[in-house]
């Protein structure tokens, strides 16, 4: 599967083709065209910026026109956050991103075209695309920086194709407690609520354990939070005792 090209249409500055290189490989895209690059083509500046993501640069396409960029490419995709006066379907970076993954398993090549960062891309370089992809923004400051919208793009494309969880649970070294844990720990503070006269008055007392008990399974405990609970009651319970201890004492 050929993920889709980033094609860097007539990019203004070094250090934003290096950091660009380096949203690229962050997301699994590796690449990169660079049609017309005003400061010509080795950049110092980019290699220096892309770091650890050189070799998406040194395996980099160079061409003098986004018609000779685009020529092997099947579908085409525009990024612009400005109205255009053409009949094009405009898209949202996932919407887009589906729509790739679909192409690219179909065997086509997909080509993402992003402007220079002063203007952005001209209707000319739009007109070659079959799709415009808009980033939803603040509409009273929507423009971004080159590399954001690579990296924008790029994310949606990596994630649609990811496998992982969208949530799990970080258990710092320890792990979720057994059903039979957290029904001891619901035993433990029943028997100390009880001693304290909780349940009371005696008609609600089991609706009052039912709600305990439900709290007790729906907080998701680990192991290390039910001893915690245990060692508080276990605390609570001793000081309690030596207190009435010293009452005996004073009274006696």
């Amino acid at each position: 599967m050929i993920p889709p090209a980033v094609i860097l249409v007539r990019p203004q500055m070094g250090e934003n083709i290096g950091a660009a290189a380096r949203a690229m490989l962050n997301f699994g895209l590796d690449r990169m065209r660079i049609v017309a690059p005003r400061d010509g083509w080795p950049n110092p500046k980019a290699v220096a910026m892309a770091s650890g993501a050189g070799r998406v640069l040194d395996f980099a396409g160079i061409f003098d026109s986004v018609q000779l960029a685009v020529a092997d490419c099947d579908y085409v995709f525009a990024t612009t956050a400005r109205g255009r006066e053409l009949t094009k379907p405009v898209l949202t970076p996932e919407r887009a991103m589906v729509m790739a993954r679909e192409l690219v398993r179909q065997g086509k090549r997909v080509g993402v075209l992003f402007g220079p960062e002063r203007a952005g891309l001209e209707n000319d370089d739009v007109a070659q695309a079959q799709a415009i992809i808009t980033v939803p923004v603040n509409p009273e400051f929507f423009s971004l920086n080159l590399a954001q919208c690579v990296l924008l793009v790029g994310y949606e494309w990596f994630r649609l194709g990811s496998e992982v969880p969208p949530e799990v649970m970080a258990l710092g070294r320890t792990e979720f407690a057994s059903g039979e844990e957290v029904t001891r720990l619901g035993d433990h503070f029943e028997e100390r609520l009880a001693a304290a006269g909780f349940f009371y008055p005696e008609g609600k007392a089991a609706g009052m354990r039912l709600n305990l008990r439900n709290m007790w399974a729906r907080l998701g405990l680990t192991r290390a939070e039910v001893q915690t609970f245990h060692g508080m009651l276990r605390q609570i319970a001793y000081r309690l005792r030596k207190q009435d201890e010293g009452r005996v004492d004073l009274d006696g």
